[in-house]
């Protein structure tokens, strides 16, 4: 049976698995990338690992990688990337991978690793067209057509998170532009919007619009959609916000959603919106795609049910009639998926 390694290189760890041609993860290795000491050592750091789970195994034929960035599959170059690794713009990944192992290195971007994971063995298996989200810090997609991933001419296919939205009009987005979607949906972009808004209402306890036009702890949070506009009923949507306690308590998103599920209506109001958001971009997506499902992953699709649910109205509001069926959920196979789908594109260069 064939044996390839799916490496997944990111800001903070880098890992490599073992896999044979079924699909088995067989064995994972993980380091902490060595970011800020730039390419050479995370390349030599790829490398180690690489031989870590390859020792004693067998004949591994191809390597596959996924890395963060804008990955160009054909020349094997990072196009451009953030400085979470200093100096990764510009690396040849296929390049130096392959002269330190001496293996065919097949590379591309991690969402679309994830997406190819996915298609193979997680949650999209079966199907031939897949849309895969991935929420976190930022957003971003993946087009499988066909069992294909859909790159595009410049390398840059699925960037869904710097697509336009109403919601997000105006605001400045990571990428340097206003008004896209990851500005209001990403992780961070709702962290700070709770804390801004639970902030505003403490500072203007009458219920007069604060600096951000957010009324008071009595009135309805107002820019990322009233609460109860996604349908959430009962106790969360009606209950006061925990302003003051609840804003010294929150460290990440998943604080936020434990608030909201505890029904605070900041954090309802700032969850639901989000997810309503990305929810509207995914459906017009799927408009333009026509998948036959999509999976959402990344962090920010473990806040709950009530995110879950204002993603699935935003998506139903949008989609046309032919696409209401398509299921949506979430991805199954968490780390993995990169691991798995950086193997699936060593195996289309293994010997």
């Amino acid at each position: 049976m064939t044996l390839v390694v799916g490496v997944d290189i990111g800001g903070t760890k880098t890992s490599a698995g073992l896999v044979d041609s079924s699909g088995t993860l067989l064995a994972v290795r993980t380091l902490p990338t060595p970011a800020a000491q730039g390419p050479a050592a995370v390349l030599d750091t790829v490398a180690g690992l690489v031989g870590e789970v390859a020792s004693g195994a067998g004949e591994v034929t191809a390597v596959g990688v996924g890395s963060a960035g804008v990955v160009d599959p054909r020349r094997g170059v990072i196009v451009s990337a953030t400085d979470a690794i200093t100096g990764w713009a510009g690396t040849d990944l296929r390049g130096e991978v392959s002269r330190r192992l001496g293996l065919p290195v097949a590379v591309g971007n991690d969402v679309h690793a994830h997406a190819l994971g996915e298609q193979w063995r997680g949650a999209a298996a079966g199907y031939a067209d897949v849309l895969l989200v991935a929420v976190g810090t930022g957003i971003g997609a993946s087009v499988v057509l066909g069992g294909r991933v859909l790159r595009g001419a410049h390398s840059v296919a699925g960037h869904a998170g710097h697509v336009p939205a109403v919601a997000a009009a105006g605001r400045p987005c990571p990428c340097g532009g206003h008004g896209h979607v990851e500005a209001v949906a990403s992780g961070p972009a709702m962290l700070a919007e709770y804390r801004g808004r639970a902030a505003a209402a403490v500072m203007e306890p009458s219920g007069a619009p604060g600096p951000t036009g957010v009324p008071g702890p009595t009135g309805v949070p107002g820019r990322f959609g009233a609460p109860g506009s996604s349908g959430v009923t009962g106790p969360a949507a009606v209950s006061e916000p925990s302003a003051v306690s609840g804003s010294a308590r929150v460290t990440g998103l998943a604080d936020v959603a434990r608030l909201a599920a505890e029904g605070d209506l900041i954090a309802v109001s700032v969850l639901t919106g989000g997810a309503a958001a990305l929810g509207s971009t995914i459906g017009g997506l799927m408009n333009v795609i026509d998948p036959e499902v999509v999976v959402v992953g990344g962090g920010v699709a473990a806040c709950g049910e009530l995110w879950w649910q204002a993603l699935r109205e935003g998506i139903a509001a949008e989609v046309l009639p032919a696409l209401r069926e398509v299921p949506v959920g979430p991805a199954a196979l968490g780390g993995d998926a990169a691991l798995l789908g950086a193997a699936r594109m060593a195996l289309e260069v293994a010997g």
